[in-house]
């Protein structure tokens, strides 16, 4: 079952970084981008320390935040329709071509994210209860590509709709919505102050190549379900405190 197959791949690939290399301990001296600690930010999103870091052909994304990674959760609506979900997210400046998108789509990020009110990974039952739609709640993975819009509201960004009509490249885990985004199935590993995830790539040279930023987030399902579907609605916290992708790999 591709699911069962994915999850127990992921969570190899997790396992060796961690046994490897005792990744879930936070050494923010450990190069990437050293972010500020601030009072005014809920100490589950407060980035301290981003960085992404290959081994062979897999990437560790890490991100290390004050206290209780993953600990804070959305509150359930009830709805869809403007509900909310919370994110991690590593934007980079990688081509979205290269995990299964158009060519130049847009600003191609990974994220952890939670959003209890609907499930978006369905080739995956991240809760093992043997439902695999309705665990969205469980911290889980996406690709994403993101742009400005603004519906949104001013400077704010989306995940980018398909127009109506249109037949994209898309990845083969994209899960069905009318967004760019895919959901691969790679569980994410929490610490008590970090948040990583371990991703394989075919050709690491265009990680090892790419800069990046560290971002926590606030998200909103757009009340009428329709362009824009998926807004980013707050920004918590930024690692490099601009959003200008300072960070370089295995540096």
């Amino acid at each position: 079952m591709p699911s069962k197959t994915a999850s127990v791949f992921a969570a190899y690939i997790l396992a060796t970084w961690l046994t490897s290399s005792a990744s879930l301990a936070h050494e923010p001296s450990s190069g990437g981008i050293t972010g500020s600690q601030s009072e005014a930010v809920t100490a589950s999103f407060d980035i301290i320390h981003a960085k992404i870091t290959t081994k062979d052909r897999v990437a560790l994304f890490h991100m290390g935040v004050s206290a209780a990674a993953g600990k804070t959760l959305p509150t359930p609506s009830g709805k869809v329709a403007g509900s909310e979900g919370f994110a991690y997210v590593w934007p980079t400046t990688i081509d979205p071509f290269e995990v299964g998108f158009e060519r130049g789509a847009g600003i191609l990020a990974l994220a952890v994210a939670s959003h209890p009110d609907f499930d978006d990974t369905p080739l995956f039952d991240e809760n093992g209860d043997g439902i695999f739609t309705n665990d969205g709640d469980v911290w889980h993975s996406h690709w994403v590509v993101l742009g400005p819009d603004e519906a949104c509201g001013p400077d704010a960004l989306k995940v980018i709709d398909i127009p109506e009509g249109t037949k994209p490249r898309l990845p083969k885990t994209w899960p069905g919505l009318p967004i760019l985004l895919d959901s691969p199935g790679w569980e994410p590993g929490i610490g008590s102050d970090t948040i990583e995830i371990a991703v394989p790539f075919d050709e690491i040279a265009v990680v090892e190549e790419a800069a990046f930023d560290g971002v926590t987030v606030g998200l909103r399902v757009n009340e009428n379900l329709h362009a824009p579907f998926f807004c980013v609605a707050d920004v918590f916290d930024i690692a490099s405190g601009d959003l200008s992708l300072p960070g370089k790999v295995n540096k």
